[in-house]
């Protein structure tokens, strides 16, 4: 689910995506498998959609939806809270040689998808559509 470009206005490299989806699919799991020691945390199923990496792969940035989208707040406060031992657990989850900074966002990713289906489904655009 990568995105097609960075903060510079270029597109990511193979190796950030590479990290990236690496990244993802182990943070993915550590959430999954409940290893990190917080209560919050436990009671909470949480999507990881995608992870960017910084053209130099020292900042991870995490986007994160809580399953059923409630409760994104709290979610996004005890990820941050919790970041540390989350960055040891999947620093040591693979193969990386160093850790890299770890970040949290929402994924609104499902929020513009509902957003383009309302569009798409309104009167005048399906006639648009149509002809």
């Amino acid at each position: 689910m990568a995105k097609t470009s960075n903060r510079d206005g270029k597109a990511p490299t193979q190796r950030m995506l590479r990290v990236g989806e690496q990244f993802r699919r182990i943070l993915s799991e550590v959430l999954q498998r409940g290893e990190v020691h917080d209560d919050d945390l436990a009671r909470m199923s949480i999507t990881v959609g995608e992870v960017r990496m910084s053209p130099d792969l020292r900042i991870a940035t995490a986007f994160v939806l809580p399953l059923g989208g409630q409760g994104k707040d709290e979610a996004l406060e005890a990820l941050r809270r919790n970041r540390h031992e989350i960055r040891h657990l999947v620093v040591k989850g693979g193969s990386m040689k160093f850790a890299p900074e770890l970040r949290f966002q929402i994924d609104g990713t499902f929020d513009q998808m509902d957003a383009t289906r309302a569009l798409l489904a309104e009167d005048h655009v399906r006639r648009d559509l149509e002809d």
